[in-house]
């Protein structure tokens, strides 16, 4: 029987696979861990969406241990399903880039929202103003708790149907369509900019009015909260449990997963990393579809014994 969840306080290529690589030799190397937080898409997840048997044997034996595991992605809630089988104890993950925390032992469809870091509507029209002054060209699609809504020239990148079409400024307006959810994150796309050069535009366009990255290999940009991103919202939830940064060990592959590989005491870039997560992290392991994160996870407890 799994324990209650407990609240938590407030796409892509692959390169070239390199070796998993053990850890410098520094102090956080030697604190024994006591969670594991991995990126979805990428990292865990090889991609074809699916969980190695290697890796749910891996994450098992982790939690087995007494090592917690959280999901932290950029997914939104309802796309968890492809892990849910895989949440063990807790139950928890950490979704929409950090921008809510969500209980999915309810099975698909019944996921339960227990932290909510939404993305304030005067905040959201600022930045989608600001992207769209300094990046013309970019279309817009927002994400809530529960609805997706996209204005008609965002391209079908989701797989889904949205909920509304609509310019983001009548979705995001007083009595629109996106007026009675909470809006975790505004998704920005441009048709012809690069990625990272798209991502730097938004950001000095922005400022500090929202968190923006991107987790996609196109110029989609995921515009959060100030101050909500993997990183703090992962914090947040350390914190409730008594976990020291040093106590944790991360693994990610693209921009949105910086913050919580610098964060984190030990933390690994995927072999199909990005080259600013290789820069962050503390080591590397191999590609996600040679199961890079159950690699290091093995290693990990091998060395308990």
């Amino acid at each position: 029987m799994r324990s209650p969840a407990r609240p938590c306080g407030h796409m892509r290529d692959n390169d070239a696979v390199t070796s998993a690589t053990r850890q410098p030799e520094t102090p956080a190397a030697a604190v024994p861990p006591r969670l594991i937080a991995t990126d979805l898409d990428g990292t865990l997840l090889r991609d074809d969406k699916s969980v190695s048997p290697r890796t749910v044997a891996a994450l098992a034996a982790a939690e087995e241990a007494g090592i917690e595991v959280f999901f932290v992605t950029g997914r939104p809630a309802r796309w968890m399903d492809v892990v849910s089988d895989h949440v063990h104890g807790h139950g928890l993950a950490i979704c929409g880039n950090g921008a809510a925390v969500v209980d999915l032992h309810g099975g698909p469809g019944a996921h339960r929202f227990v932290k909510v870091r939404e993305l304030a509507r005067d905040n959201a029209l600022d930045a989608v103003r600001l992207v769209r002054e300094a990046a013309p060209g970019t279309v817009y699609a927002v994400e809530q708790t529960y609805g997706f809504h996209q204005e008609p020239a965002y391209p079908k990148l989701h797989m889904e149907i949205p909920d509304n079409l609509a310019p983001a400024e009548d979705l995001l307006a007083p009595g629109g369509a996106a007026a009675d959810e909470p809006v975790l994150k505004i998704l920005a796309y441009h048709p012809t900019l690069d990625p990272d050069a798209f991502l730097t535009v938004a950001r000095l366009a922005v400022g500090d009015r929202a968190t923006i990255t991107r987790s996609s290999p196109s110029a989609l940009l995921e515009i959060s909260g100030p101050g909500v991103s993997k990183a703090s919202t992962l914090a947040l939830c350390c914190a409730e449990r008594g976990i020291s940064p040093e106590e944790v060990v991360a693994f990610g592959d693209m921009p949105n997963d910086v913050e919580m590989l610098s964060w984190a005491g030990q933390s690994y870039a995927m072999g199909n990393a990005h080259p600013d997560v290789i820069a962050a992290a503390s080591g590397r392991t191999v590609a996600n579809n040679e199961d890079g994160v159950a690699i290091v996870i093995e290693r990990m407890l091998a060395e308990r014994l």
